[in-house]
């Protein structure tokens, strides 16, 4: 028998604590419940959606950095080169990469956020 992957035992403690614990639960500690239970939901689409997430960003970076490297070092360099005024939003590219990474880092933490559902705000 096969054991229960990393996703499933995170997910089967959150909907414990959704079905099973939160309805007992009152006050304070109700609020810490359901706050451990949407930590919990992150921690599961981080599970789903980080690694191609992370592919997509570190391509748009190579591209826009024009050199291989680790994701954080990508980014590290990013933004040294914002800060230096070597790249604004006039770089080809760069703008669009910002909002695809947002979106992305957002859908992972607040999947409900109204912003989401806009779509993309460049014209």
């Amino acid at each position: 028998m096969d054991q229960p992957s990393m996703r499933e035992l995170v997910e089967a403690v959150r909907e414990f604590l959704e079905t099973r614990a939160m309805p007992e639960l009152k006050g304070h500690t109700a609020f810490h419940a359901r706050v451990a239970a949407n930590a919990l939901a992150i921690v599961v689409r981080e599970l789903d959606q980080w690694q191609r997430s992370a592919h997509d960003e570190s391509a748009r970076l190579r591209g826009l950095l024009a050199h291989e490297d680790t994701l954080e070092e990508l980014n590290r360099e990013l933004c040294r080169r914002i800060r230096a005024g070597e790249f604004t939003l006039a770089t080809p590219g760069l703008a669009e990469h910002l909002e695809i990474t947002t979106r992305e880092k957002v859908a992972i933490d607040q999947p409900g956020y109204s912003g989401l559902k806009q779509g993309s705000t460049r014209g």
